[in-house]
C-alpha cells in the first residue's frame, strides 16, 4: 500500500519524559564511552549527557505516530522501513534530572528510488517550555510508493565540504561487541525487534540482526567527541547523517574524520564517516558543528 502524502502535518500527542542520571550514565556505558563527564557523579556541577541522547526520548513519540498510520502500510512493508538520515540541532545540553517534553510531526513525505521517504521533526522543550533540541529524522520504507504529490520537509540547511583533502585528517576503531545491539536497546529504551530478534530481522529482509542506526552514530560522535572538542560534549551545537551499509555484530567500524573547517561565530564543522567491517559506508556525509 502506498504512504499517503496527506499524512504531512500529523502531529502526536506530546510526550512528557523525566531524565535522570540513571537513563543518561547507562546511556553513555551502552557505547563504551564511560568518560567521567557522563559517568562520575562525584563531580563539579552536574553530569553531561551524550549529545546523541534525545533520540531515547524522542522514541516513544515515533512510535505514537507511526500508529497513527500504520493501518495505511502492510505489517511487511512497515517492517522495510529503516533510519535514512538524522539532524539534531542542540538549543542547550541536557543536565539530569530533568522534566522535557517531546512533540512529533511529519514534516514530509516524497518518493525516493529505494522506496517512500518520510521525515519527521521532533520539538523537546524543558519544564519552562524553553527548546532543548530539534531533530528531523527520515525513514525511508524500502519498496514503497507515494499517493499524491510529494511534499518534501523544509529542513535546515546542512553544512557541506568546501574541499575534500587528500587524506583524512584521522582515523579511529570503534569495536561493536557481540551483544551491542541488545545492550543499546536496554540502555537507550528504543526497541525495534529488527536489532535484536533474528526471527524479524530475517522477515524484513535482513540477512541478521544489525545495530540500530542512531548507535553506530553515537559511537562515531563519541570519537569526534575525544578527537576534537578535548572531550566535552556540550561544545556539540548540531549533528548530521545519512546511512548507508550496515552494521553487523560482532564486527568493527572505522570512523574516519575527513576534515575540520572553520564554521560561524567561531565554531567548527567536523566532516566525518564511518566504515564497516565490509568496507561501506555505515554514516556518510557526516557534519558534526562544535561550538567554540
Amino acid at each position: 500500500m502506498p504512504l499517503d502524502v496527506s499524512l504531512v502535518g500529523t502531529a502526536a500527542e506530546p510526550r512528557t519524559n523525566e531524565i535522570d542520571a540513571r537513563w543518561t550514565m547507562a546511556y553513555a556505558a551502552a557505547l563504551g564511552d564511560l568518560h567521567e563527564c557522563y559517568i562520575d557523579t562525584r563531580r563539579a556541577g552536574d553530569i553531561a549527557v551524550h549529545p546523541l541522547f534525545p533520540v531515547c526520548v524522542e522514541w516513544p513519540s515515533a512510535l505514537d505516530l507511526r500508529s497513527r498510520y500504520r493501518h495505511m502500510l502492510a505489517p511487511a512493508e512497515a517492517a522495510r522501513g529503516v533510519h535514512a538520515t538524522h539532524h539534531t540541532i542542540i538549543h542547550r545540553a541536557l543536565r539530569p534530572p530533568e522534566r522535557v517534553t517531546t512533540r512529533a510531526v511529519i514534516e514530509g513525505i516524497e518518493a525516493r528510488k529505494p522506496g517512500a521517504y518520510e521525515v519527521t521533526r521532533f520539538d523537546t522543550a524543558d519544564a519552562a517550555g524553553a527548546p532543548v533540541c530539534t531533530t528531523y529524522y527520515g525513514t525511508i520504507y524500502r519498496e514503497v510508493a507515494i499517493t499524491g504529490t510529494a511534499r518534501p520537509a523544509a529542513t535546515p540547511e546542512v553544512p557541506t565540504l568546501k574541499a575534500t583533502p587528500a587524506r583524512a585528517r584521522t582515523e579511529m576503531r570503534a569495536i561493536v561487541t557481540a551483544g551491542a545491539a541488545h545492550v543499546y536497546t536496554e540502555c537507550a529504551r528504543i526497541w525495534n525487534p529488527i536489532h535484536t530478534d533474528a526471527k524479524v530481522a530475517a522477515a524484513a529482509g535482513l540477512p541478521a540482526i544489525m545495530l540500530h542506526g542512531t548507535a553506530t552514530l553515537a559511537l562515531a560522535v563519541s570519537r569526534i567527541i575525544a578527537a576534537e572538542a578535548g572531550n566535552d560534549p556540550e561544545r556539540v551545537a548540531e549533528i548530521y547523517a545519512r546511512f548507508g551499509a550496515m552494521v553487523f555484530m560482532p564486527s568493527e567500524m572505522i570512523v574516519r574524520i575527513i576534515a575540520r573547517e572553520p564554521h560561524r561565530g567561531g565554531g567548527a564543522a567536523i566532516f566525518f564517516e564511518a566504515l564497516s567491517a565490509e568496507g561501506g559506508r555505515a554514516v556518510r556525509d557526516g557534519a558534526i558543528i562544535l561550538r567554540p
